[in-house]
């Protein structure tokens, strides 16, 4: 019975891993031809001898490493990092319908940029501003769990603190929203809220690489770790599991990965609640396999997201526009199946 079992788990396994490689082949298609798509088409064969360092037109060149390549790059990191931030919370929780902004990072880092436009701050000034605040309204919500929460309700107070942490930060960015000049700061705070790519630099994307790499790996190093809690925190303690530690990792990891991406691009919504039900949906619930699934789901349906915004209308649309309009029926769907399990 024992073998049998054991044969089972590793088909499974294998099963998940080529999957993972399917999922690695889109990310690379997706990439090749979000390079190509746009207001200005460039050739698949144009884009190939550019990275292999032929020649081509100087117009092609510029718009497809100074234009293209970071706004793609981007959207790989920002769509990864909320997928497996979202896929880690939604694992720590227990709950599917958790996201990374659970905590307050999102309202954080909105009002941190909202308050730097309205004073007139820098590009890096507002980055700064954004990812500063996401960090302090993910701690204000860690410090009314730990004064208020006790023993097992001690998540529950965490979520809680979210929801009153949020709620707050979005009341002050509406302050700042009011008192801001609606001829010049009111449509700029109003666009970044909206979430978009449009203004990615390589630069961002080389500041952003180095934390997406070591949380991502502390992350996936927790996975095996993840799939004990699963089982309740009793039971991991049992088999020597350090929960509280496990917790603090995961929320420290995926908050600094969410206000990265909020501090690089905006608010942009339901990206790390929907894409880790489709990757579970696709590996199975071992956060081993999960995770990197999650990534790399999550880079291509950003990619497929950011390439309608700036392709399908003549005026470009907010990201966090059609990730809401593309998560909501999902969303639904989800409700359908909250009495089956996940």
């Amino acid at each position: 019975m024992r073998e049998e079992m054991d044969e089972m788990l590793e088909r499974e396994g294998s099963r998940a891993w080529i999957r993972l490689l399917l999922l690695f082949l889109l990310l690379a298609v997706g990439f090749i031809m979000s390079l190509a798509v746009g207001r200005y088409y460039i050739p698949v064969s144009e884009i190939l001898t550019a990275f292999t360092g032929g020649q081509v037109p100087d117009k092609t060149g510029q718009v497809l490493m100074v234009v293209r390549l970071p706004r793609v790059l981007a959207a790989v990191l920002v769509g990864g990092a909320m997928s497996v931030s979202g896929a880690a919370y939604q694992g720590m929780f227990k709950n599917p319908l958790v996201s990374p902004d659970i905590l307050g990072s999102s309202a954080g880092a909105g009002f941190g940029a909202a308050l730097a436009i309205l004073l007139s701050f820098g590009v890096a000034g507002i980055k700064g501003a954004a990812f500063f605040f996401g960090l302090f309204a993910v701690f204000i919500t860690w410090l009314i769990s730990r004064r208020f929460g006790k023993g097992d309700d001690s998540l529950f107070l965490l979520i809680l603190g979210g929801i009153i942490v949020s709620n707050l930060f979005q009341s002050l960015i509406s302050l700042v929203k009011y008192a801001a000049d609606p001829t010049d700061k009111l449509p700029a705070i109003t666009f970044w809220l909206m979430g978009s790519l449009s203004k990615a630099v390589m630069k961002d994307v080389q500041v952003m690489l180095v934390p997406f790499v070591l949380c991502t790996a502390v992350l996936v190093f927790c996975a095996g770790r993840l799939n004990i809690l699963a089982l309740g925190e009793e039971e991991a303690r049992t088999l020597g599991i350090n929960t509280g530690l496990l917790q603090v990792a995961v929320i420290v990891t995926a908050t600094v990965l969410t206000a990265f991406c909020v501090s690089l691009c905006g608010m942009i919504g339901w990206v790390g609640l929907v894409i880790p039900h489709l990757a579970r949906m696709m590996v199975g619930p071992n956060f081993k396999v999960l995770l990197p699934a999650s990534l790399l789901l999550g880079s291509s349906y950003l990619l497929i997201m950011d390439d309608l915004c700036r392709s399908v209308f003549a005026v470009e649309i907010p990201l966090g526009i059609i990730t809401s309009l593309a998560g909501l029926p999902f969303f639904l769907y989800l409700l359908t199946r909250q009495n089956k399990g996940w």
